[in-house]
């Protein structure tokens, strides 16, 4: 059970003090991952550095204030995206709840903030040729080539995130039962099923693997880099969007559209939004339920395309008469 603070400090309590703190609970307690923690620490980070930067007095907890808070939001308007900013904004009331449960606050000015209203945006996604043609993009007759194949049918065979593709070592996979041992968002581990085309494509890669690095491999991640460690996020996007983007497709696509892609065919095909929630690892159905909107979508683009009752561009509607 974690100690209070004095009432007579509650006021004088160090801002850098606050976030260690902060930084101590979500690495132990909530056994948040790294990523999670640096961008908690960045956000508030940055708030910090941005009151002082106005020559502002930004020492203890009493003068993030809401006067503060909203001023520092404000400034962040026309200078960055709207998701970027409910991000942050995110991160501040995560922040201030943390403060108010540990008594280190009288009152909780985050509670009044609210974020800015986000465009929904459709995920992008490729059609089934066009994820087919992109598999076949690496050439399978060089380690790299093994590397390139593996990853791009991992990463639309199972629909993993790109962070949980790097973090996989050598055991988390069962090429016999064709599955993947997963370390999702917030710790949570989950096993996706694989098909033959992405088994045989890691069947490959192991074969090639034991080439990488000057001296071998270094660790016992899945894909390495040419030093034999393991492969970086960075490096995962750069390849995808240069296989992509030898198909034509404009600017390419990231990790993440393959994994639409992935759940996008999944529901084309008659899985259902539950069964696609286990497999992506969403903690809330909603979250999934994007997906439908993207079905939708997709269905009425082929009907005005090929139904000869659509209505086209230059044409009037049909209006039921003769």
């Amino acid at each position: 059970m974690p100690r209070p603070f004095p009432r007579d400090r509650l006021a004088a309590v160090l801002v850098e003090e606050a976030i260690r703190a902060f930084e101590s609970y979500l690495r132990h307690e909530r056994d948040a991952s790294p990523n999670t923690i640096e961008a908690y620490l960045g956000d508030l980070e940055g708030i910090v550095a941005w009151g002082r930067g106005e020559g502002r007095r930004v020492l203890d907890l009493a003068d993030l204030d809401i006067v503060f808070l909203r001023a520092y939001l404000a400034s962040l308007f026309g200078a960055m995206e709207p998701a970027s900013i409910g991000r942050k904004v995110a991160s501040v009331r995560v922040f201030f709840r943390f403060l108010d449960s540990r008594k280190m606050i009288a009152r909780n000015p985050a509670a009044l903030l609210r974020a800015p209203r986000i465009p929904r945006k459709l995920p992008r996604f490729l059609t089934v040729d066009q994820a087919m043609s992109l598999m076949d993009v690496p050439e399978a007759s060089t380690p790299k080539g093994f590397r390139e194949r593996a990853i791009l049918e991992l990463l639309y065979g199972a629909g993993i995130r790109v962070s949980e593709l790097v973090s996989l070592d050598l055991r988390d996979v069962d090429l016999a039962g064709r599955t993947v041992r997963v370390m999702g968002k917030g710790r949570k581990e989950r096993v996706v099923p694989i098909g033959h085309h992405a088994a045989s494509a890691i069947r490959g890669w192991l074969e090639a693997r034991p080439g990488f690095g000057p001296n071998g491999p270094a660790c016992d991640a899945l894909f390495l880099n040419g030093s034999g460690k393991r492969l970086t996020v960075r490096t995962v996007q750069r390849m995808v969007g240069r296989c992509s983007g030898l198909l034509g497709t404009s600017g390419g696509v990231g990790p993440h559209a393959l994994r639409h892609t992935y759940a996008t065919h999944l529901l084309g095909g008659g899985a259902g939004l539950r069964e696609i929630q286990e497999l992506l690892g969403h903690s809330s159905l909603s979250t999934t339920q994007k997906y439908t909107h993207v079905t939708v979508e997709h269905l009425a683009e082929v009907y005005d395309r090929t139904h000869p009752k659509a209505h086209r561009d230059g044409e009037e509607p049909d209006d039921g008469k003769e």
